[in-house]
């Protein structure tokens, strides 16, 4: 272990199941870091794992990772780096085993851990029966009265198996269902000797690892002032210098793309969130604390944060099978767009025999300039969605027909794929379960097995409270009409059905504004496509932060949302686009900038 008074350099080499396959590689060739963590799992690729393990029994973990440490494992090993990943997904026993026999092929001996207890799925009877309803976090219906066959039901561990796996001499430890944090707060717990109750330090390692959990969007990748961003190609992957306290610095390898600064930071830190209260298993991170500052080129330290004990109850993805799913999307360019589009919904839902065949339809129309010169421009697309529980309604019987009208429709109408088949497509159901009810096992590198039960936290004495920050009156006068992205960031995001939305400003009296400006109600006005549902709106003065939080956008979740873009990435950089009544003194400092 190194020594415990110099900070841990922890380095994200995985943001998705699919990421850059050579970062490993480019992270351990860059310089010098202690931990290579990677992050492989969403609510989605919990339901594509399940697929893979009915597709090929024994499997249903993130094989992407196996592929990765080929050719890295040996000079990690003989540098004393070690790995910790959630690649384990549904069967990190497994991976273990294929991690194993791929380093024995290879000459090597690592020191493999894993860790277990997530997965409910076998126990979902037992916690149902003892009166744990395990209703929809947002929905609030209780699971036994969905109606529903779960095929997963994974709780999100903390960090402590980690941490016991690594202080028996692990160099790799391969986690299920980890909380993305955890990746960090693990290795950090068990290089400083933290204790569980070491609030403030473990909850400014949550943060770290939020930084961290999505590779180069800390730096510089879907960042919303890109032009700003050297060398827009193939930005670097972070890391993060966690010192004893806590407290940390974000930065990445020396010429690497990107860029690392307060603003990209803040956007990472925005990212899929709701409240200030961020909620792990091990502790309640208060992102209201957190305090910025630059630390030089492509440094940024990150300071003050507070933490609250860990919670009760653990969050728990269950999936589910919602039925089968097909689109047609048809083209239509030139006059009346509008007339062409119902003049083809109308037709299409006859020839198929009514709308009440399906369980749900979309119907969606992007449309494109109608006056424009060159089809690119000029065409629209009406995208039409159906849903059923019976494949064979939703699959040839709905394509076949739809192409069958490309000759007896409306003029110019096209498609740009031949007809297909339905897809299967799962529902996430995000609900709680008291902590008490699950126990992390590790199975250590020598075959050993430990268990760590869950331990209910003492209250605090006296309650976190976010430090005030002094801001300038919100500026007044004579106003301009500018896009609201000209004076703010934001970054966008999906949480189950739900969506986020953070917004930051640039400089304190742009953030004054902003916080009185952008009430919730002006949101919806911006956004008319969220006027219906609930929208939650946090203040995080210390980021210059707004974030919001929509409700439902997303329908049941991304693998069964019907909308154009279903994981709301695209949502925060529509709000820039809209144009607002901003005072003349922020609009003139937004143009020097």
């Amino acid at each position: 272990m190194a020594d415990a008074r110099a900070p841990l350099r922890v380095a994200n080499v995985s943001g998705f199941y699919g990421d850059v396959p050579e970062a490993a590689r480019a992270m351990l060739d860059g310089g010098d870091v202690d931990v290579l963590t990677g992050d492989y799992l969403a609510e989605l690729t919990m339901l594509i794992l399940h697929k893979a393990r009915e597709r090929k029994p024994g499997t249903g973990y993130a094989a992407s990772f196996l592929r990765q440490m080929e050719g890295v494992l040996g000079p990690a090993l003989e540098r004393g780096v070690r790995s910790v990943v959630n690649a384990g997904g549904l069967a990190p026993r497994a991976l273990a085993d294929a991690l194993r026999a791929q380093a024995r092929a290879a000459g090597l001996a690592p020191r493999v851990a894993h860790v277990e207890g997530d997965d409910l799925l076998p126990r979902l009877p037992e916690l149902l029966a003892k009166g744990h309803a395990l209703a929809h976090l947002d929905r609030g219906t209780p699971l036994a009265e969905a109606g529903i066959e779960p095929v997963s039901a994974n709780a999100y561990l903390g960090a402590w198996g980690i941490a016991a796996a690594l202080a028996r001499g692990a160099d790799v430890v391969v986690c299920p269902r980890v909380t993305d944090a955890s990746l960090v707060v693990g290795p950090a717990a068990w290089h400083f000797g933290w204790r569980d109750d070491d609030w403030d330090r473990l909850a400014s390692a949550v943060v770290a690892g939020h930084v961290l959990e999505c590779g180069p969007q800390a730096c510089g990748g879907n960042f919303a002032f890109f032009e700003e961003v050297p060398r827009l190609v193939a930005p670097g992957f972070p890391i993060a210098e966690i010192a004893e306290d806590g407290s940390f610095v974000v930065t990445k390898h020396p010429g690497t793309d990107g860029l690392v600064s307060v603003d990209t930071v803040t956007a990472q830190l925005l990212y899929e969130i709701a409240g200030p209260r961020y909620a792990n298993p091990d502790v309640v991170a208060r992102f209201d604390t957190i305090e910025l500052a630059s630390d030089g080129p492509d440094r940024v330290r990150v300071s003050g944060v507070r933490g609250e004990p860990r919670p009760s109850e653990l969050k728990v993805c269950i999936n589910h099978v919602g039925g089968f799913r097909n689109t047609v999307s048809f083209g239509i360019t030139g006059l009346d767009v509008d007339a062409k589009a119902a003049a083809i919904e109308r037709a299409l839902f006859e020839r198929v025999g009514g709308r009440e065949r399906f369980d749900e339809v979309a119907v969606v129309l992007e449309r494109g300039n109608s006056g424009a010169s060159t089809t690119a421009d000029a065409v629209s697309f009406l995208h039409v969605t159906v849903k059923s529980r019976d494949a064979r309604v939703a699959g040839r019987a709905f394509a076949n027909r739809a192409t069958e009208m490309l000759l007896g429709s409306v003029p110019g109408l096209f498609t740009q794929a031949p007809p297909s088949d339905a897809r299967e497509f799962g529902v996430y159901w995000p609900a709680l379960v008291p902590a008490q009810e699950v126990a992390t096992r590790v199975v250590d590198p020598d075959g050993g097995e430990i268990e760590l039960p869950f331990a209910p936290a003492a209250a605090l004495a006296e309650p976190v409270v976010a430090p005030p920050r002094a801001l300038p009156a919100a500026p007044e006068g004579p106003t301009v009409a500018l896009p609201l992205g000209r004076l703010a960031g934001a970054r966008s995001g999906d949480k189950g059905g739900n969506a986020n939305v953070g917004v930051w400003a640039r400089s304190d009296e742009a953030y004054a504004w902003l916080e009185r400006a952008l009430t919730v109600e002006r949101f919806r006005a911006l956004l008319p496509e969220t006027r219906a549902l609930r929208v939650e709106r946090h203040a995080f003065p210390n980021l210059r932060a707004l974030n919001f939080v929509v409700v439902g956008l997303l329908g049941e979740g991304v693998a069964s949302s019907t909308r154009i873009d279903p994981q709301a990435k695209g949502l925060g950089e529509l709000l820039r686009a809209q144009v607002v009544d901003v005072p003349e003194a922020l609009a003139r400092a937004a143009c020097i900038r």
